[in-house]
């Protein structure tokens, strides 16, 4: 399909996931082990009663 005589889209042969692969997965572990320490933090000593942390025991509301 042509607009003008300009074909809008043309396919490229351009590779885009394989690259990224290592940026990718390097990612995903920082994103897992900031998740695991800031739920290991929540349920430490020192926030576990703290009205802001949603796991809180608080008893009313």
């Amino acid at each position: 399909m042509s607009w003008f005589g300009v074909v809008p889209f043309k396919k490229f042969p351009t590779p885009v996931l394989r690259p990224l692969a290592p940026f990718i997965a390097a990612g995903a572990v920082i994103a897992y082990g900031i998740n695991s320490l800031q739920t290991s933090m929540m349920a430490g000593d020192e926030w576990k009663n703290d009205p802001r942390n949603p796991n809180a025991k608080s008893g009313s509301h």
